[in-house]
């Protein structure tokens, strides 16, 4: 059977894909007789498609899983999607608007069936995609957070937290989203740095007369101070900095600090908000900051956090001017119907017109965004349902301070600890479609009860009331869902049925999970949480260690993404490099913990890597066996099952400690540099001559132990060469063959550093071969001075073979006409009499040597310039140091080798 010239990754990858499935390789299940070995996917947005952090990610989680499987554990990758609430809303209402169907003319039921039908058409693109990547996923596991049983667990956890006190419905301030009309948890807003306004406008005191007589002596006291500062002072009017000048429809007083002596005359005052006229009192408290902007806060409690805390302190009534979709509603009396933004642009142009805008300052400032809809966040009072974290966060810190969940890199303990230190009551509630509808009823009196089944909350209305004449259709269900990440939290534990049935054999053997590979953005998100619900639900961790993977990123450092047009798409990369070349692409620079900075070269150099060893294979295989040869490189073989054990011990240990990305470099090192570049090339047989029987067998293994090591990275190339290498069985496939174990070797350390030696000789002619322009395969010989002369008898033939040298002899002077090197204690010489134009060289060497002492000269002179010296940077002061330095070495350089000549 002939072998293809070049790999194609076409042309094998999705046959071995499906052979790996039909064969159940990555099905599992509990059995008592192996090690479980469990990881849970994150599940991607069911509206998602494959990118660059889903490569990466899966990628690792796929090394995890396949190795695993190769130490003969029963592994269990668990694949599924997130039903994504908002995400997916957005998506179905786009659609629906397409087809001229407006949501609110829809039933909730009506809505549902459209976004079900839009799940079952679109919903499993990801996965489908992921199988292209070579994820290992026991298929027929996939679960979906919105599915019956998974919903149903997230119901009865619900009701659970519920009768423990710990979830409550209450009005609180929130991070409202406009775009997508919902209340979202505080981890769903990001912060964005933004240039902002800060608009200073005057609002007219009540009475103003009166008090003129108050203000005589401060007037006089403000003089000279800054512009802020004396239009503050002004008798008729109080100057507010505010950068939001679209809602002082909402405000209801201003707040002055009682120890700020320029408004001690307005104790007790009022002051008319601008164009609206509505009187408001000034209020005094000591939370207004005297150094910022004017020290004069308007308070909108209905619209900022801060001001809500005030408002309660104070008393001060609420009035909300905003609609769910973020315009101006009935209560703002102007601007009714204007968005947000527009209200602002319009009122700032008529308080300019109307005399009240003073001035308008520009600062740095940080702006609140929704992870999802990037829509600036509106602070809005709402009616919700929040879920107490204090009793829950302390023992999920606890496990994780004390290393019972480990964190890869440990780095990451501090961010967390910072997060569950301070972790604030969690709204749960979300004003959408899509989702788990909250399991509470309303009576008919407002009263609610929680029940798991509309059935059991009647049961519990009619105790509750007493009426037991109330009907279902006398109930109300909440209208909201529960956030998706509610549903996720419990991912670990319901993938595996462990609500619906806490006995059963698939939890008690894969629960807890071993490995959880996903980003520190949502550490807190979901992380933490899945930790709190396995030890309050399981009373055990979800999971033992946690692999951090950093974003990945352009080569100019900004976070790839669609929007930028800096992404290049994933299965366009497979498709031009191969599945096994992006794998190894994107881990080649993907410490945990640490950005990715994409570049193309990578996954080329993933590509070029797998070609590297297809030759390799290749190579071998066209060998001819000539039964009669003697075994005849001993010593190769030796060194090479040497470096393969201690390689393996180290792969070991990088698995060990989480680093897959020096994991990875490891074995390409000992794949390209070891066994393609050195090993390959000392049993080489000459061009057409056979090779003796031994040697080819015991490479053959050496082949096939590197095809075990690499299969976790390259799944695909690893199992085409593994079954042309020869005959298999039906079930022998490198995909479930044993993981390599180091064995011990005697004397290792001292076969290892001989050969290093011997190879560093071979380096030293190589060198000068580059040097001085001769081939690679232009016979020289060797001389060497050496206390060590062992050491070249040994391996003489290897050092002959690679060097390509006719000679190699132990000298006590140096020959003439020779160029030397020198490794550890001794030095070797290359006669170069007959090998080149000697005199040709002289000159050659002689310009080389005048133009360096030219230059040295000039950087002396430069240096001997105090003045230069004086007046310019360190840095270059320094740089100019090193030209010297490295000048004078060049010289000497030179120097030796026309000496030698």
């Amino acid at each position: 059977m002939s072998i293809a010239k070049t790999y194609t990754p076409a042309d094998v990858e999705a046959k071995w894909y499906q052979r790996w499935q039909e064969q159940g390789f990555f099905k599992a299940k509990a059995n008592p007789r192996k090690q479980p070995y469990s990881v849970v996917i994150p599940p991607p947005n069911v509206t998602g498609v494959l990118h660059m952090g889903h490569m990466l990610n899966n990628t690792i989680q796929d090394v995890l899983v396949r190795r695993a499987r190769m130490q003969g554990k029963e592994a269990c990758w668990v694949p599924g999607t997130d039903h994504a609430s908002i995400a997916t809303e957005a998506k179905v209402v786009a659609l629906l608007k397409e087809q001229g169907i407006e949501k609110k003319d829809l039933t909730r039921e009506q809505f549902l069936e459209h976004a079900f039908a839009w799940k079952e058409k679109y919903g499993g693109i990801i996965l489908e995609q992921l199988k292209q990547l070579g994820a290992s996923c026991d298929w027929d596991r996939t679960r979906f957070t919105m599915e019956p049983e998974l919903t149903e667990a997230v119901l009865r956890v619900f009701v659970d937290l519920h009768q423990k006190g710990l979830i409550y419905r209450g009005i609180r301030m929130v991070n409202w989203d406009p775009q997508s009309q919902t209340a979202l948890s505080d981890e769903e807003v990001i912060p964005k740095d933004v240039m902002a306004k800060m608009y200073h406008l005057r609002y007219e005191v009540v009475g103003a007369e009166s008090l003129d007589g108050r203000t005589e002596n401060l007037e006089t006291e403000g003089e000279g101070q800054n512009d802020s500062k004396l239009s503050a002072l002004n008798s008729q009017f109080l100057t507010v900095a505010t950068s939001r000048p679209e809602t002082i429809m909402a405000d209801v007083a201003v707040a002055v600090n009682p120890n700020d002596p320029r408004y001690t005359h307005l104790h007790g005052a009022k002051v008319r908000i601008p164009l609206l006229g509505r009187e408001i009192p000034v209020i005094l408290d000591e939370y207004v900051s005297i150094d910022f902007g004017t020290g004069a806060l308007k308070v909108t409690p209905a619209h900022d956090l801060n001001d809500y805390e005030l408002g309660v302190k104070h008393n001060l009534p609420v009035i909300d001017i905003l609609n769910n979709d973020g315009s101006l509603n009935e209560k703002a009396v102007l601007y009714v119907g204007q968005d947000r933004f527009a209200a602002r642009r319009n009122i700032v142009k008529d308080l300019e017109e109307a005399g009240h805008l003073v001035k308008v300052d520009e600062y740095a400032s940080i702006v609140q965004t929704s992870e999802r809809t990037k829509a600036v966040i509106e602070p809005r009072l709402s009616l919700q349902w929040f879920l107490k974290m204090e009793h829950l966060a302390k023992p999920a810190l606890e496990v994780v301070e004390n290393d019972t969940v480990k964190l890869h890199p440990a780095k990451f303990k501090n961010t967390y600890r910072v997060w569950m230190e301070n972790v604030r009551d969690w709204c749960i509630s979300r004003q959408l479609w899509w989702g788990q509808q909250i399991p509470a009823y309303y009576l008919p009196d407002g009263t609610y009860v929680v029940a798991l089944t509309a059935e059991e909350a009647l049961v519990q209305a009619r105790e509750q009331s007493g009426n037991q004449d109330l009907q279902l259709t006398d109930l109300r269900q909440d209208e909201d869902v529960l956030d998706t990440w509610f549903s996720s939290w419990l991912w670990p534990i319901s993938v595996f049925d462990g609500f619906k049935d806490p006995d059963n054999a698939d939890v008690n053997y894969f629960y807890p999970t071993n490995d959880l590979v996903t980003g520190p953005d949502i550490l807190f998100f979901w992380v933490a949480r899945m930790i709190m619900a396995g030890l309050e639900y399981r009373k055990e961790i979800p999971f033992r260690n946690v692999y951090l993977t950093g974003i990945v990123r352009d080569s100019q450092g900004r976070k790839m993404s669609k929007q930028l047009g800096n992404s290049p798409d994933p299965l366009d990369l497979i498709k031009q490099f191969g599945a096994d070349g992006v794998r190894t692409g994107m881990l080649f620079s993907a410490p945990a913990g640490n950005d990715l900075l994409y570049d193309e070269k990578l996954v080329e150099q993933g590509r070029n890597f797998s070609n590297k060893l297809w030759n390799a294979f290749r190579l071998t295989k066209g060998w001819e066996v000539d039964a009669a040869l003697p075994f005849a490189n001993e010593k190769a073989v030796e060194w090479f099952s040497a470096k393969l054990n201690a390689t393996i011990s180290e792969l070991d240990e990088h698995f060990e400690k989480f680093r897959i990305s020096d994991a990875l470099m490891t074995v390409y090192k000992l794949v390209w540099d070891d066994f393609c570049s050195e090993y390959l090339e000392m049993i080489k047989p000459a061009y057409q001559a056979p090779i003796d029987p031994e040697t080819l067998r015991l490479t053959t293994g050496f082949l096939e132990t590197l095809l075990k090591l690499l299969h976790p990275f390259m799944p695909f190339i690893t199992e085409e060469i593994w079954h042309e290498l020869k005959e298999r069985g039906p079930k022998e496939y490198v995909c479930v063959a044993a993981w390599p174990k180091a064995q011990p070797i005697a004397g290792a350390a001292d076969l290892l550093a001989r050969m290093e030696k011997a190879l560093a000789i071979v380096g030293g002619v190589r060198t000068i071969r580059n040097q001085k322009g001769l081939g690679p395969n232009k016979p020289l010989t060797l001389a060497a001075k050496t206390d060590d002369p062992q050491l070249l008898q040994d391996y003489d033939p290897i050092i002959r073979k690679l060097a390509a040298l006719t000679d190699v002899s132990v000298v006590t002077e140096a020959p003439a006409a020779s160029v030397s090197f020198v490794t550890g204690s001794s030095e070797f010489f290359v006669p170069l009499e007959g090998q080149i134009d000697l005199g040709a060289e002289k000159e050659r060497l002689g310009k080389e040597l005048e133009y360096a002492q030219g230059f040295r000269d000039s950087v002396l002179k430069k240096l001997a310039n105090e003045k230069f010296v004086a007046n310019a940077k360190p840095d270059l002061v320094e740089r100019e140091r090193q030209k010297l330095a490295d000048a004078e070495a060049k010289i000497t350089a030179l120097e030796q080798s026309l000496a030698a000549l």
